[in-house]
């Protein structure tokens, strides 16, 4: 018998025999060569509010009068914030993370055969029942959404966010998508903002400088090159979007806003008084663009004139003695770095969307402990921005997605890492599957469908075989990448009640009459519109 291989390291680069070298960033990307960046910035300010969306000083009168008519946004455009996380190379997602059955849900069971191809071991498929209880010892349903009990998604959002599960609910679509390519055009991200999801600071952001934020391509029908992503991938990224000058350092922030108030005000006179000599609407438009140009920064002193506005190196919320983050964590891992700079900007409502890229899910390794390391990092990740949401006080929309998947033989790794699971021996498109997790402060999100069973089919948009792999013809997404992004886009829409406009914006969804579209959304909204104020 073959010796079990070490482990690789969390952060290790993946080498294959059976793949090319890596010659491309995605290559670098999915197998771990090019990993989470990140500078740490010390020091200890706890001036921070807890809810930085009420952290600003309000501007004068005046000028808070002429925010709006200058269309200078201070908290987004109100929508639900939307984070997605893109798994860099082919994660297992479907069945040792996120149950998945046949027609009738979650827990319509696959065979144990196919249940060994998804990585679990006969001995922790789902259908076995404790004898002494009569409980299924290997389902989990606290964040509404069935894992497997020993999921490493699970455990690591359980570690980050274990007390706001009574909030969360989620949804999970079977879908194909090719392995180790980024032509996957996976990525929502330019569909949720023309959704109207948008930001005071930056409109889309992504920790990739791509067109898409992330590893994988949005569909090409969505982009719009007017909002490419602002790429955010550490602290310094954050803070530099916004240059307050010089006055700050010289003057207090109260002082400084002060004086650039003074200004607008002086500016403002002068324009009453002077004639550009050109014809009245071009005279007026360009009066508007210098009194708007004040505005504009008089406000950014005022909101962001304050480093801890921004920065989550030095937010108490995120790190620290009462963080998310350990300070420790924070210093010692760039991917948790990576994090806590896109749900700062998103969450807080400085940009309307984010993606974030977690490189090395390529972990075919012929281990299963590989795999499991950085499953577990995803999950604390995923924690992280469920927890923050909750700490703000606002929802979110998290949405997790790889480029293709892997299987098992059934061979089993029984390494203290492994736990007795299935080892990933190689890539398999036909196992992949996308999900995402909706946090509402105000409960948890509730399923379409009036009675359970319909519930748990609003709950697995598409299924899977008893063999374990997509039935490719369960839903329009199922064999579809743009469509599976679109069945993201209208589950958004529907998060706000405004599904009902999903066909008007997107004219060549793909998805179906409305019976079909209606089967493709998994909760009833959340909020009306716009997250109330």
């Amino acid at each position: 018998m073959a010796r079990q291989r070490k482990p690789f390291g969390l952060d290790e680069p993946l080498r294959h025999p059976d793949h090319r070298r890596p010659i491309t960033r995605r290559d670098f990307i999915a197998q771990g060569f090019r990993a989470g960046l990140g500078v740490a910035i010390g020091g200890s300010i706890f001036s921070l509010f807890a809810d930085p969306r009420a952290a600003y000083a309000a501007l004068s009168s005046d000028l808070q009068a002429l925010k709006g008519p200058c269309g200078i946004a201070t908290q987004g455009a109100g929508k639900i914030p939307f984070i997605c996380f893109d798994l860099a190379g082919g994660a297992n997602i479907a069945g040792s993370n996120v149950l998945v059955g046949k027609q009738g849900g979650q827990l319509d069971f696959l065979t144990t055969q196919g249940y060994s191809k998804l990585g679990i071991p006969g001995n922790m498929i789902p259908p076995l029942a404790n004898p002494g209880t009569g409980t299924r010892d290997f389902i989990n349903s606290d964040l509404g959404l069935a894992f497997h009990s020993d999921s490493a998604f699970l455990r690591g959002i359980l570690e980050k966010a274990g007390t706001r599960t009574a909030s969360v609910n989620g949804a999970v679509i079977p879908a194909l998508s090719d392995n180790d390519t980024g032509n996957n055009p996976h990525n929502p991200m330019y569909g949720i903002y023309k959704a109207g999801a948008d930001g005071s600071l930056a409109t889309l952001i992504g920790s990739q400088s791509s067109d898409s934020g992330g590893n994988s391509m949005a569909p090409a029908m969505l982009i719009d090159p007017t909002v490419r992503p602002t790429k955010v991938d550490r602290p310094t990224d954050v803070t530099g979007l916004v240059d307050t000058g010089d006055l700050i350092g010289v003057l207090s922030q109260a002082d400084a806003v002060a004086v650039m108030e003074s200004i607008e005000r002086i500016s403002e006179m002068k324009l009453t008084k002077v004639s550009t000599k050109l014809p009245a609407p071009t005279d007026a438009t360009i009066k508007d663009l210098v009194t708007c140009g004040y505005v504009k920064t008089a406000d950014l002193a005022d909101r962001f004139g304050d480093p801890t506005t921004l920065n989550p190196a030095i937010d108490p919320q995120i790190v620290g003695p009462g963080g998310i983050f350990s300070q420790a964590e924070f210093n010692g891992d760039g991917e948790f770095r990576k994090t806590a700079s896109v749900m700062k900007m998103v969450i807080n409502g400085f940009a309307g969307a984010g993606t974030i890229t977690l490189g090395g899910y390529d972990y075919h390794t012929g281990d299963r402990s590989t795999g499991e390391l950085r499953d577990l990092r995803a999950g604390r990740c995923i924690g992280a921005c469920l927890e923050y949401a909750a700490r703000v006080g606002v929802p979110v929309m998290i949405y997790v997605f790889s480029d293709g998947s892997v299987a098992s033989n059934g061979m089993l790794d029984n390494s203290a890492d492994g736990r007795g699971k299935g080892v990933w021996t190689g890539d398999n498109s036909s196992t992949a599957a996308s999900f995402f997790l909706v946090y509402n402060p105000n409960g948890r999100p509730t399923l379409m469908g009036g009675t359970a069973d319909d519930q748990a089919r609003h709950q697995q948009l598409g299924y899977f075989r008893a063999d374990g792999s997509v039935e490719s013809a369960s839903s329009p997404a199922a064999n579809n990448v743009n469509l599976l992004v679109n069945t993201v886009i209208l589950n958004y829409m529907a998060l706000h009640g405004q599904q009902g406009t999903f066909t008007s914006m997107f004219p060549n969804h793909g998805l179906g009459s409305s019976a079909s579209i209606d089967r493709l959304t998994a909760f009833q909204p959340i909020v009306n519109g716009t997250i109330p104020g």
